[in-house]
């Protein structure tokens, strides 16, 4: 196993590319207009988490996700010292994404979408986007389980768990951001300054990742 330094580097800068491309896609998407938004934005996010999670893998185990995190210490599958580690490297390179994404994008084009900082949809309860959150996220860490943590996964690296993006930006993104990671909340949130909601996207994700996690643990992954 790489040490923990090498992990916590793997998951930051993992965190990092991914928020970093997320909000960027967004930010491009508002400059460009048009119909073709958010399917551009959907397969943006897909793709850049599907490359980081295969480049970070094998050394970190590409969580990319406190959700993703959190349902692994659920189930014993990494220590609590490490699962919080986790958590501050992947919150600090998703800050540190966003940052360059204001940075090179400048004011004028950040400040009107609040830097890709999701947002609720006009008919949006709290309870109901929560409830979303959690059945998409639910989807992203059965996933992670059937792909990544199953020894009998098939070899597509962090494919299968990316491409789960796509189907839940397109059928989620326009009422809750379709997060389904509290990373890529927190770091436009925080340089943006724009904190609406914000538990929305660490309640739901933590629910949806935690159930999917019992039921894969417990269920479905084959027992030694």
């Amino acid at each position: 196993m790489a040490s923990l330094t090498r992990r916590l580097a793997a998951e930051a800068l993992g965190t990092f590319s991914f928020v970093f491309i997320g909000c960027a896609s967004v930010t491009a998407a508002g400059i460009i207009g048009g119909d073709g938004g958010v399917l551009g934005v959907a397969f943006a996010h897909a793709l850049a988490l599907s490359v980081m999670i295969t480049a970070t893998m094998n050394i970190s185990g590409g969580h990319l996700n406190p959700a993703v995190t959190l349902s692994l210490l659920s189930v014993r599958r990494i220590d609590a010292k490490s699962a919080l580690l986790y958590i501050v490297a992947q919150l600090g390179g998703a800050a540190l994404g966003a940052l360059l994404v204001k940075l090179l994008y400048g004011h004028n084009f950040t400040h009107p979408i609040t830097l890709g900082t999701p947002s609720l949809g006009s008919t949006m309860t709290w309870g109901t986007a929560i409830g979303i959150e959690a059945v998409l996220t639910f989807f992203l860490v059965s996933a992670v389980f059937g792909t990544v943590v199953s020894p009998d996964a098939p070899k597509v690296g962090g494919f299968g768990v990316g491409m789960v993006l796509l189907f839940d930006i397109i059928a989620g993104g326009a009422l809750t951001g379709a997060v389904m990671n509290p990373a890529r909340a927190f770091g436009p949130a925080l340089i943006s300054g724009t904190w609406y909601a914000q538990p929305v996207w660490w309640i739901g994700p933590i629910l949806g990742g935690f159930v999917a996690a019992q039921i894969w643990e417990r269920v479905l992954l084959k027992k030694d």
